[in-house]
């Protein structure tokens, strides 16, 4: 059966030696076939694109720069600051140059961004015009900075041309990247993942997803994380697309962005899907209820089509609407970084846009499954790419156990720590992911929450917090909900549900004046009890919430839009 990436037959013994090639030989066979193709476009502040041939020329020489600067192979470089094409430009010359590529959250505090590069032994940093004066290379001990914008004499893109020392070229079997994440819990560990982990990744995930050269990107989440740096930037580059880089989480420039950029490849996370199909419903209702009851009729149609016959009506028929939200060009919707509603994944997919859903870590590069467009489940979180391997541990009676992973997406271990390396592993090599779930006959994965999340309530049941939060994501009164257990016995240590719960002010405010309501902390307050209530009567007694809080402040997330769980205060 022809694979996505039987092409690379052609340039094995020449272009790159072994299965896979490396990232910068990746690219340089990209550039090759599709010199002329746009590569990096931005729009906001300035409109400007870069194709594959000018962007390899830039990597060329500013690796050469980082080279006569004393970067080595090996050598730690830091990457920091929102994205951009200079951010992806840095990110490739570090490769080239030999060194190993440290993208850190430009969100985190200046005194975190410079512990992270101390303890990683960064050498140079790339860092963007908003940071650049916060850190000083001399204290840092750093070899160089350089800047990501335009506004300094140092410029990534105006570097001097000149070729440094030939650069010793990297291995599948080296490091290519150290991703720190402390995901919602925890402190902060450096994911060390090769070349051969993102680019078999890259092209494995590709058996589950069909992307092609005349793709157009949009890279809004933050390119530092692994899910945007692989799903989006690396998937882009392995074929010859082009991205458009978003700056702003601004529904407004977002669908500007869309639209200029013509966007065929949509990348986001549930919260984002979210309010887009509330605007489109919403948008409907007020044609009026015999409009909206035709809409959504023709809808369920056109879904029923699609699934059954695979044919799909609805990019035709929904046009119009699509075109009011900016989606009439898209090809591909993908949601990663957190559950996403079946009702979501299904509307989006009965207007006509395909929509995939993934699941994956930091630590698996992070593609472990997508939701073929051929043949989706619209509560599945997807099937098992290929070469890589899902087991159950010690399942219920539900078939509900720890999902473990095993394959050539799975990281060597944390950088500096062989402690945590060692309890991320089974005996026998699989890595533990924490997180639960179950797989169906076809190898589809469906989860069911975190480990470290788990309650047990009084009759010994497991609850698992994900399960419930999900029955609240289509209220437009809900900005945030984390739900959780606490002690209902301090003697016998059992555990009954509390919520707690951000309102949507925008909501709140409609709904005070459609009803001729003052909006006060009461009028809130008996709306989310209503709101529990109506959750709780479609659960089961043991999963229903007892308690819960108003909060006046938003919870703090991460930059992928998950709250922080355990940093929530009482």
């Amino acid at each position: 059966m022809k694979k996505p990436w039987d092409f690379l037959t052609a340039f094995r013994g020449t272009a790159f030696q072994g299965e896979w090639p490396t990232v910068p030989e990746m690219f340089s066979i990209t550039a090759e076939r599709f010199p002329e193709r746009k590569c990096f476009t931005v729009f906001d502040p300035r409109t400007f694109s870069l194709t594959y041939g000018q962007v390899r020329e830039s990597v060329l020489s500013v690796a050469g720069h980082l080279n006569r600067l004393g970067v080595r192979k090996g050598d730690r470089v830091a990457v920091t600051g929102k994205n951009s094409p200079e951010w992806a430009l840095a990110y490739l010359a570090v490769l080239y140059s030999g060194g190993v590529v440290v993208p850190l959250d430009y969100m985190l505090h200046d005194e975190e961004i410079a512990g992270l590069m101390a303890f990683a032994g960064v050498r140079v940093l790339f860092v963007d015009e908003e940071k650049y004066d916060s850190f000083d290379a001399k204290k840092l001990k750093l070899l160089g900075k350089i800047s990501l914008s335009p506004e300094r004499d140092n410029y990534i893109l105006n570097l001097p041309a000149s070729r440094g020392p030939q650069a010793e070229a990297p291995a599948g079997a080296d490091l290519a990247a150290i991703m720190f994440t402390s995901g919602t819990t925890g402190n902060p560990k450096g994911v060390m993942l090769t070349h051969e982990n993102l680019v078999s990744d890259c092209y494995l995930a590709q058996s589950q997803m069909d992307i092609m050269e005349t793709d157009v990107f949009y890279a809004l989440l933050p390119i530092h994380h692994s899910y945007t740096m692989l799903a989006v930037f690396i998937e882009a580059i392995s074929v010859g697309a082009e991205i458009v880089f978003g700056k702003k989480l601004v529904t407004a420039q977002i669908l500007k962005d869309l639209k200029a950029g013509q966007v065929t490849m949509f990348l986001g996370v549930p919260m984002l899907f979210n309010r887009l199909i509330k605007g489109l419903k919403r948008g409907i209702r007020e044609k009026g209820l015999a409009a909206y009851a035709i809409i959504r009729f023709l809808m369920a149609l056109s879904g029923l089509i699609k699934k059954i016959f695979k044919v799909n009506p609805g990019k035709k028929l929904f046009h119009s609407i699509l075109a009011k939200i900016s989606l009439e060009n898209i090809r591909i919707c993908i949601s990663g970084g957190g559950p996403l509603p079946a009702s979501t994944f299904k509307q989006f997919n009965q207007l006509g846009i395909n929509f995939v859903q993934g699941y994956g870590l930091t630590e698996t590069s992070p593609i472990v499954t997508l939701n073929p467009v051929e043949h989706y489940k619209e509560t599945s979180v997807g099937r098992v790419i290929d070469r890589v391997e899902v087991r159950i541990s010690e399942p219920d009676e539900e078939g509900n156990g720890e999902i473990q992973i095993k394959g050539p997406v799975v990281m060597p271990g944390y950088y500096k720590n062989e402690a945590e390396t060692e309890a991320a592993f089974t005996e026998d090599g699989w890595l533990k992911t924490g997180d639960i779930g179950h797989l169906d006959t076809e190898n589809y994965l469906y989860l069911t929450g975190r480990q470290k999340s788990l309650i047990v309530t009084e009759g010994g049941k497991n609850v698992f917090p994900e399960e419930i939060e999900d029955h609240f994501q289509l209220y437009d009164e809900v900005e945030q909900i984390l739900v959780r257990g606490f002690i209902k016995d301090e003697k016998m240590k059992t555990e009954d549900i509390e919520a707690f719960i951000y309102p949507a002010e925008e909501a709140f405010q409609a709904l005070a004046k459609k009803q001729g309501l003052a909006l006060d902390e009461g009028t809130i307050e008996n709306r989310i009890s209503e709101l529990i209530g109506e959750v709780n009567a479609n659960l089961p007694i043991y999963k229903r919430i007892s308690r819960f809080k108003v909060l006046k402040e938003p919870m703090e997330m991460t930059t992928t839009k998950k709250i922080k769980r355990f940093k929530i205060a009482e």
